[in-house]
Order: C-alpha cells, then structure tokens, then sequence
C-alpha cells in the first residue's frame, strides 16, 4: 500500500511540473524578438512555453544547464541538396550524390533545410515519399524549373521541359514543402529560364532562386537584376568566382554600382558555399566593403561535405574569421532565412512557436578555413554544436547536457 502511495505521489509530482524541458543560464541570441542577452528558455512539448531572464528549474521535469553557451533558434540551411537515391547519373536526382539530411543537420544545430532544386515537378512526389516524410529535418525545397529536377550535363539544357505553369501547380499542390522555384546551370546565351522560374514565381507567390552563369561571354548580372529578378528573389553564390559567372566585385576589387542597386532593390544575396562556388578573392573585398550576405548556406552534397564547405558551421566560422560579427551570422540563417521562405513562424524563440533551437559554443583557439582554390584564412574562433532540439526533443547532444547521471571514471 505504502509502495502504491509513493507510485501516485511521484505520478502526481511529475504530472505537475509546469515544463518538459528548461534551458537555463544560456546567452540567447533570438533576431526576431531583439534578445541578446543571458535568458531561460522553458518548453512544454514541442513548444516554446516562456523566456525570461529566471524560470524557476522546479517547474520543469528536464532540465539543461547552458552557462557560457549561445542559445540561438534553430539554424536553417537555405540551400541543400537532399534528393538521395540509388539513380546512376543523376547528379543530385534521386542520386547517391545527395545527402540524407538528419545524417548532418543536427550535429551542427541544423533543424530545418530547404532543398535547391533538385527535384522538378516530374520527380518531387518521388523525393516528398522517400525523403521529406521520413526525416526528422524539416525539409522545404525549391521546386527546379526544369521539370526532370537537377539530373546535370544536357537534361537541364532543355527549354521545352521548362514549364511555369506545371511547376506552379505543383507548388500550390504541395505548398506545405515547396518555397520556390529554382533555376541552375544553364548554359545558354538567353533568359528564357530565369523568365519561366519568375513567371511560376509571379503565379505562386514565391521567390526565385538563382545559381546564374554558364554562357561565354557572360550573360550580364545588371541585366539579371535590373531587368528580371523581383524585390525577393534569391541570388546564390554570390561570392563565387568561377569560369561563365560575372563576380559582384570587379577586377579593382570593387563592388559595382548595380550591386548595391540590387540589394536596395530587394533582391536577396545568399553564400551557397558548395564544391567550388565560394573564393576568399572575392569575398574579403565584398565583405571588407560592407557587403555582407542576407544569408549564409552550404550547398551541401557528398562533394562539397568532404572538401572546403564541410557543413553549415563552417561555413559560418569563415564569415566571422572574415569579420561579420556572431549576432549578424545567427540573424542570417534563422530569422531572415525564414523571412527569405516566407516561413517566418520559423527561425525565431517566440513563446507559442515550434521548439527548435541550437545551443551553440564559440571555441577559441588557432583554426584555418580555406576555401575551394586552395587559399585558406586563419581565425582565432569556431562555432561548434553542443546540443539540437527538434520540435521539443533532444536529437543532438554532444557532451550529454541533457543527461540527469554524470559517472567520472577513476584515474
């Protein structure tokens, strides 16, 4: 009887705590509300319950002591490539090129990814059942304008399986995952798929991103910016210095007039490290004049993971080994990533919002960070990840900061 009594007062207890999780004592760092400052953050479910500066850790069944550590939304990548599958020259198609995405995001505070095109409206429903629905990621994607996805070389050279209209059915179909429309690797002399990807945009409401360049002589970036893109639209890459693809600084170092025109037009200027897309040549004088990315992706796939990108972090740590400061690096993939989607329920630590945030370290120490062409920068500080939650529940913990027992071992 005894042993029943104390059974029902510990039921009782545990079903009186105000809060599943708590996380105190953590420098949060949340854009959109204008926080940066040391705060607790409490959960209840897969929901932000309440942040202030003291909750009591009684009222909460787990707690999770975040002292000398950034508590940040969780980070979104705002261009991956995660269509994987076992299609033999595909590119990243259904291809073993792509990554399944909870194999990287989490470890690196990672909760949602927004796909880049590498599926069309011929092949999504085939990466929506094999992909999106079973990852614990949130995954969201540009739709490709060409209607067989991102499949490389000739396949996406065709004109004719550029359709604005079925890609814009498609997005209204599956509106829930799909952002945008995505235009790639065209490598002719002519505007006709920026024009379609702009045309589906203008039916859908959404924004284009662009990965522009492949014609010799280049087509003109003032052209692309002052004649075809919308306030809104996504210019990726955009410290790349690559063969077919006009650089926004010029040979001076420079960063030219419609540039900045661009940017107080709307369009939005997104890093997009990738395999080869990235050059401290022309990063460092851009960001040296002020011209600082609206957001910071990887393009991340099995190629770009094992060379210089590595993975979202990284690529971060490079911007503020180039002096953007750790506050703007936190802003740039949550709250104006979510902006850039149109998802701005996400990248915030709004009370009532979805649980998803990163508890990040700042690590000091002696780090180099090169980029594609061999050429690395030296920097004193690294962002690592210590611990992910996903919709309220733990699904990253790299020093076990959620774990309740400790055991030391003896020497």
């Amino acid at each position: 009887m005894r042993f029943l009594l104390l059974l029902m007062l510990a039921g009782s207890a545990l079903h009186a705590q105000q809060y599943s999780l708590l996380i105190k004592n953590g420098h949060v760092i949340d854009p959109r509300n204008h926080i940066d400052a040391v705060m607790d953050i409490a959960l209840r479910d897969d929901t932000i319950a309440k942040v202030a500066s003291h909750i009591d850790a009684t009222k909460a069944t787990m707690v999770i002591d975040a002292k000398g550590l950034y508590v940040t939304p969780g980070l979104i990548d705002l261009h991956t490539h995660n269509f994987i599958g076992t299609t033999p020259n595909r590119y990243l198609n259904n291809s073993y090129s792509a990554v399944a995405p909870d194999g990287f995001t989490f470890r690196c505070g990672v909760t949602t990814v927004v796909d880049a095109g590498s599926s069309g409206w011929r092949s999504f429903e085939t990466f929506l059942d094999q992909t999106i629905r079973h990852s614990q990621t949130r995954v969201l994607a540009f739709l490709n304008i060409v209607g067989g996805g991102m499949r490389g070389g000739a396949y996406e050279q065709d004109t004719n399986d550029m359709d604005a209209k079925m890609t814009a059915l498609t997005i209204r179909q599956y509106k829930k995952y799909l952002v945008g429309i995505k235009v790639a690797h065209f490598e002719g002399a002519e505007w006709t798929p920026v024009d379609r990807a702009v045309q589906a945009g203008e039916m859908t409401g959404t924004p284009v991103m662009i990965d522009f360049g492949g014609s010799n002589p280049p087509l003109p970036l003032n052209e692309l910016f002052e004649k075809h893109l919308r306030p809104g639209d996504i210019f990726t890459h955009v410290y790349a210095n690559v063969k077919g693809r006009m650089p926004v600084v010029d040979e001076n170092g420079k960063v030219p007039d419609y540039i900045w025109a661009a940017r107080k037009k709307g369009i939005l200027f997104d890093v997009g490290h990738g395999g080869t897309s990235f050059s401290y040549k022309i990063a460092m004088p851009a960001m040296k004049a002020g011209f600082l990315p609206n957001t910071i992706s990887t393009d991340i796939h099995t190629g770009s993971m094992n060379a210089a990108m590595k993975d979202l972090l990284n690529v971060m740590s490079k911007m503020l080994a180039m002096g953007m400061n750790f506050p703007a690096l936190i802003r740039a993939t949550t709250d104006d990533a979510a902006k850039a989607i149109h998802h701005e329920e996400l990248g915030s630590l709004s009370e009532n919002t979805v649980a998803d945030i990163a508890i990040l370290r700042l690590e000091k120490g002696q780090f180099g960070f090169a980029d594609p062409m061999g050429v690395k920068l030296k920097g004193t500080e690294r962002i690592a990840c210590e611990l992910t939650i996903r919709a309220g529940k733990v699904v990253y913990d790299l020093n076990g900061l959620a774990d309740s027992i400790s055991v030391q071992t003896e020497n």
